[in-house]
């Protein structure tokens, strides 16, 4: 009853009754294994309504930037809290977002608010290992791919659309795939991967804590 109910008020609102469903995407490698960390994005084919921006946490934690791929609606405001002993210098130089939070430990001045959608690399501009990405989505069904290679976006509008698929060591584009509006098996986008990179933490000598080493 109430799912009838809140049908019509959006009829009468003028807006278009859809159900809301749930899509699954398996992403793998050239070699059919799966891809954990890949972004998926779902644009429909009515287009995708307004993103509400919201709070998040982008965290340095044993030299490290944690969670490694942050997603957020554009508009969001990020904190850069340093937990660590040690003075960080978080900065990026990508185009959706350059910014630069010189030698801190503890809170940062601000927040950074991420207005423009794109991927935005971060770096430490003193411990060289430190990499992570904010993926800024102009739309709001969005995942993260875990171990297995899926990504589960909830609450997104049936019918037709695109998939878009982001990963850090993608070669080229975002991968594109038509959802068809009549449904049908779970999509699989193959990535093509660049080699992964380990930076490796360069020793370092304990220092009192505001020290950058």
């Amino acid at each position: 009853m109430r799912r009838v109910v809140l049908m019509a008020l959006a009829m009468a609102a003028g807006f278009p009754a859809v159900a809301a469903a749930h899509l699954s995407v398996k992403v793998t490698d050239e070699e059919g294994q799966p891809v954990e960390n890949a972004v998926v994005t779902f644009f429909p084919a009515g287009g995708a309504p307004a993103v509400a921006p919201r709070d998040a946490e982008m965290v340095q934690s044993g030299k490290r930037f944690s969670p490694s791929i942050l997603v957020v609606p554009v508009g969001s405001r990020v904190k850069f809290p340093n937990r660590d002993e040690v003075a960080h210098h978080v900065y990026s130089f990508s185009s959706p977002k350059k910014f630069d939070l010189p030698l801190y430990v503890g809170e940062a001045v601000a927040p950074v608010v991420f207005d423009r959608p794109g991927v935005v690399t971060l770096g430490c501009n003193i411990h060289d290992w430190m990499v992570a990405h904010i993926f800024v989505s102009a739309t709001p069904f969005h995942a993260v791919s875990g171990t297995d290679g899926r990504a589960h976006l909830h609450g997104v509008p049936s019918g037709g659309g695109v998939i878009e698929v982001w990963h850090p060591r993608l070669r080229g584009k975002p991968v594109s795939l038509e959802r068809p509006a009549e449904g049908g098996d779970v999509p699989v986008a193959v990535l093509r991967l660049r080699p992964e990179v380990q930076r490796s933490e360069a020793p370092s000598n304990r220092r009192k804590s505001g020290g950058y080493r």
